[in-house]
């Protein structure tokens, strides 16, 4: 029989950091998490406090209210897409988190995705990014195959932003195509009905196996003010499309019941109803266990300078259960390690950028800088990757690379072919997989572990994660790379044209930096969620119980039989 050697990974962080840093570090973390923290706060009350008294007064719930009535009580809801619009004005007005809530919510035992209209931002309207936003939430629960409740509140489409949000092919109307490809797939979706529900936000919930409606809600494709101006007929909304037309006549919702609690009791109870979670069987008799090194020593593990390293062991061993690790090919491609952990009792494949400095072995006694891809390493982690895939083990990224190697030698070498040998391999995966930018996330490098162009089921960033081609520094010295010497300093020496220059570069570099921000790329939808350091393992476990949920639609072989034997026995020294 074959067993996976797991073995201990890391030390007590005395040993290998002293305090005085760890709390500098630390002290620099924190600072960062509590501005994470203000900004989703602000995020989390819409269009302020007065819209969501606005809210209760009728008698309703806020989006976030239901979404907290909806799952198990003491469990942790994991939002998605929260910083989707931030900073970005609209007029005058801003769009918190798109105006839609998406997240992962445990309900009845089971994790689900739910997506709900934020009703405290333009009755629910849809923005700019915000068909994108919901998009990328089916789409997450159509490759783990999760239950969806849509918690619908939607006045349609934001008009006066239409141009941006109905036509091109990630529109509002692909919302709808995304219905069907879960519903083809056999993903059960659930919709309550809460409030304004029109044009496409009436479309929404129909394909959905189950539509609840309170009574103060409405599906139409046209409301009443539309349907006065072209038809000058004197309606309201509840007579176009109420529970009364939908629920006993035309037979587009299922059940009338009375208030929004009464809604959220009745989609919990069809959670119920379906099957439970895979995941205790996958553990193979295993136990869920807490790292043995402390998960919240993360804080204070990465430099406050990015351009200081740190041993990347030292982070699994405090996001992987009692910090046991199989590493796989640990004599070869130095720069990488790849390797399996359990994370909640459920394994999972890891790779990581180790930093620093490592031996050379293309030239004996030399050295070189890792945190970059070179050709071995660029093999391993190919060879590791078409390996978990075949073995059915979910796969996460911890990113902090500054890209491929470059020059004669890495072209003699043949990177292109071998990268594009790992490009292959991460397109073709069906195995799910989960990419974390804990630092640097540059060039090539952040393709080739599984970015977000290369469709993980989630990506994540830390506070410090930096996602770019290459730095402002580098950026701005190539900019402006013909007024510069052979030694990267300005050639003129016309005083006027030289101020020109350093302003010119100082210019591009603070804009680059900008640029870098991962809260720019959060509002982008560069990736899908900022996290704090500390929050990582429980966003690990969230990952790893949604990997292994749902039953029948992966391969998931029993670790007995893994492709991973086979590489290991192979790479083992002969005595």
């Amino acid at each position: 029989m074959a067993k996976v050697p797991l073995s201990p990974i890391g030390s007590p962080r005395d040993a290998f950091l002293d305090t005085a840093t760890y709390a500098k570090n630390r002290a620099a973390m924190q600072a960062k998490d509590e501005a994470l923290a203000a900004k989703r706060a602000q995020i989390a009350l819409g269009w302020g406090e007065s819209y969501v008294e606005r809210v209760h007064k009728k008698g309703k719930l806020t989006a976030r209210d239901r979404v907290d009535a909806l799952k198990d009580e003491g469990s942790v809801v994991r939002e998605v897409g929260t910083f989707v619009n931030h900073g970005r004005k609209f007029g005058k007005l801003e769009s918190p988190a798109a105006g839609v809530v998406t997240a992962f919510v445990k309900v009845a035992q089971r994790w689900t995705i739910v997506i709900a209209n934020d009703n405290t931002v333009a009755s629910g309207s849809w923005w700019p990014r915000t068909p994108e936003k919901i998009q990328r939430a089916q789409e997450m629960a159509l490759r783990l195959r999760l239950p969806v409740v849509y918690l619908v509140d939607c006045s349609g489409l934001y008009l006066p932003e239409q141009s941006t949000s109905f036509p091109g092919l990630t529109g509002a109307g692909h919302i709808f195509k995304k219905n069907a490809e879960l519903s083809h797939a056999g993903v059960p979706q659930i919709a309550g009905v809460f409030g304004d529900c029109i044009a496409g936000g009436g479309y929404m919930p129909i394909i959905s196996d189950r539509v609840y409606m309170t009574e103060s809600a409405y599906m139409v494709i046209a409301g009443a003010a539309l349907i006065k101006g072209a038809k000058s007929m004197h309606l309201s909304s509840l007579d176009i499309g109420g529970p009364e037309v939908h629920v006993h006549r035309s037979g587009c919702a299922d059940v009338r019941v009375p208030d929004d609690q009464t809604a959220i009791a009745m989609i919990r109870a069809e959670i119920e109803r379906l099957p439970s979670s895979g995941a205790d069987f996958h553990r193979h008799g295993a136990e869920a266990a807490l790292p043995h090194h402390a998960a919240h020593e993360l804080e204070g593990l990465f430099p406050s300078d990015y351009r200081m390293t740190y041993a990347v062991e030292e982070v699994l061993a405090r996001v992987v259960d009692r910090s046991l690790f199989w590493e796989i090919f640990p004599e070869r491609g130095l720069e990488m390690m790849v390797g399996i952990g359990r994370v909640d009792g459920l394994y999972m494949g890891f790779v990581a950028n180790r930093q620093g400095v490592i031996d050379d072995p293309e030239h004996r006694g030399a050295k070189k800088p890792a945190g970059i891809l070179y050709r071995e390493g660029i093999a391993k982690v190919a060879e590791f990757s078409r390996a978990c895939n075949a073995d059915g083990i979910p796969i996460v990224w911890l990113q902090d690379i500054s890209g491929f190697d470059i020059g004669v030698e890495a072209e003699r070498l043949g990177l292109l072919g071998y990268g594009s040998s790992l490009i292959y391999a991460n397109s073709t995966n069906t195995v799910p997989m989960f990419t974390v930018l804990l630092r640097k996330a540059s060039g090539a490098g952040y393709y080739a572990m599984a970015g977000l162009p290369y469709e993980p089921v989630v990506q994540i960033s830390t506070p410090i994660a930096r996602q770019s081609v290459m730095e402002g520094r580098t950026l701005a010295i190539a900019a402006f790379n013909t007024k510069l010497d052979d030694d990267f300093e300005i050639a003129t020496k016309d005083p006027k044209e030289r101020a020109e220059i350093e302003q010119g570069m100082r210019d591009t570099e603070a804009r680059i930096e900008g640029d870098m921000d991962p809260y720019k790329s959060a509002s982008q939808m560069d990736t899908d969620e900022i996290v704090s350091v500390s929050e990582l393992r429980g966003w690990l476990e969230t990952f790893a119980q949604c990997a292994y949920q749902a039953t029948g639609y992966r391969t998931l072989k029993n670790p007995r039989i893994w492709s991973l034997h086979d590489l290991a026995a192979l790479s083992e020294p002969r005595s």
